[in-house]
């Protein structure tokens, strides 16, 4: 299967030229761990759910079409317009249940990596921006990251709770105001 079809990509298959389908830290990780490991340097294993998973997300659960209208009239400059079109597209997402192709591919991933590294492992689920560090903007700390997540169903909504911090007013406004 294409890396731009996977849900799921592992650190050994990533590299930083991959920022668009995992963002910059994924990349970077996947970088580091496929390059130092042999050089003797212990970079943690780990996976990324790669931006296809939420595209898909957004798509099969037939939400793209009530996100975009919400923020149809979008305001930045109008913090209540920004707070209330933030929260309904969170609450949007929430709500969202994961497909059942997507929540397996993350929890089998997940069981991986309990076993390499012991029942119940602890995990971060972080955004990894596909935009991140452009010239003139860098999306590094704009959405959410969730430590110490242990277990499956914390897992998954965890992730869900970072795909809907795409939509903080910080988040929003600042993609906004760089285009």
């Amino acid at each position: 299967m294409q890396k731009e079809k996977k849900f799921i990509l592992w650190f050994d298959e990533l590299s930083i030229g991959d920022v668009g389908l995992v963002g910059g830290k994924n990349a970077s990780l996947g970088e580091m761990h496929r390059n130092l490991a042999s050089k003797g340097v212990k970079v943690p294993n780990g996976f990324a759910i790669a931006a296809f998973a939420y595209n898909y997300l957004i798509k099969k659960e037939g939400i793209e079409k009530q996100i975009r209208e919400i923020l149809r009239d979008l305001n930045t400059r109008d913090m209540k317009n920004l707070s209330e079109k933030g929260r309904k597209v969170r609450e949007l997402i929430l709500q969202a249940e994961f497909p059942k192709e997507l929540r397996e591919d993350i929890i089998h991933a997940y069981r991986k990596l309990c076993k390499e590294y012991g029942e119940h492992t602890d995990v971060a689920v972080r955004s990894s921006a596909t935009a991140e560090d452009l010239p003139d903007a860098s999306f590094a700390g704009q959405q959410e990251t969730y430590l110490n997540i242990r277990g499956e169903h914390e897992l998954i909504e965890a992730c869900k709770k970072c795909f809907a911090s795409l939509f903080t007013n910080r988040a929003i406004s600042y993609r906004e105001d760089k285009g």
